[in-house]
């Protein structure tokens, strides 16, 4: 591949979680995964909803995080006790 061509063409990491909207986004996302009980509010309504819909890519991106999460506390405690 010549230099600038590929699917990170314009993509400035500068951008990466520089609103708070994007970091409320990843942070609820991690959060929803993580925590073992059910949330508190629905996300595909209210204020949630409003809040993430124009940043679902970071919304996804930290459900993801927090998959990994569980599989790195997963392995911890399989380490330990084993």
């Amino acid at each position: 591949m010549s230099k600038g061509k590929g699917f990170m063409k314009g993509v400035k990491l500068a951008n990466f979680l520089d609103t708070t909207a994007e970091v409320h986004a990843l942070v609820q996302g991690f959060s929803e995964v993580l925590c073992p009980w059910p949330p508190k509010h629905r996300l595909t309504t209210g204020k949630l909803w409003y809040e993430i819909q124009g940043e679902h890519h970071y919304y996804m991106t930290g459900r993801a995080l927090g998959i990994l999460a569980w599989l790195g506390i997963g392995g911890l405690l399989y380490a330990v006790l084993s």
